[in-house]
């Protein structure tokens, strides 16, 4: 009895884990557009996984934009209405690469201006670490100071410990 219930509920973990590893099977009345969905689900980004496009994503929002997707491209919509209608209705966040106007600015140049703004920092860190630095050592010993020192290294030579 045992043995039985093991292999039954060994085969329903077997069947099941098949289920979940189907992929959706699309089919396109014409090749082109199977070819245009594929651009634009690549170009289209999950809203809920944010670093994903909606054809790598298994959210159930990126299921519904697919198939959203799907019914524009077999409607015959070109790539440009479909992505006026993503971007309306999600903004240009939904866009792997949004196009450059004010509010995308900081997409766009903010990364380059980051980079900038570090350089410039490490420049001036760097420039006031090696004035304080300078200003730190003195620049000559005093014939006294210079003295003491030969003076140290004598007695360091003949194997003799400087004494304090």
């Amino acid at each position: 009895m045992k043995r039985l219930l093991l292999i039954m509920m060994s085969l329903v973990f077997i069947l099941s884990s098949g289920a979940q590893a189907a992929d959706e099977i699309l089919t396109f009345s014409k090749d082109e557009y199977r070819e245009r969905f594929h651009r634009l689900s690549q170009e289209l980004r999950c809203l809920v996984c944010q670093n994903q496009s909606i054809a790598d994503s298994s959210a159930g929002l990126a299921n519904d934009l697919r198939a959203e997707l799907y019914r524009m491209v077999e409607s015959d919509m070109s790539e440009k209405e479909i992505i006026e209608f993503m971007t309306q209705r999600y903004g240009d966040f939904v866009l792997y690469r949004p196009p450059v106007k004010a509010k995308t600015a900081a997409l766009w140049f903010g990364p380059f201006i980051l980079a900038v703004v570090g350089v410039l920092g490490m420049i001036v860190f760097l420039r006031r670490r090696n004035r304080a630095l300078a200003a730190a050592v003195p620049a000559k010993l005093n014939e006294e100071e210079q003295k003491r020192i030969q003076a140290l290294l004598n007695n360091t030579d003949a194997g003799n410990a400087p004494k304090q």
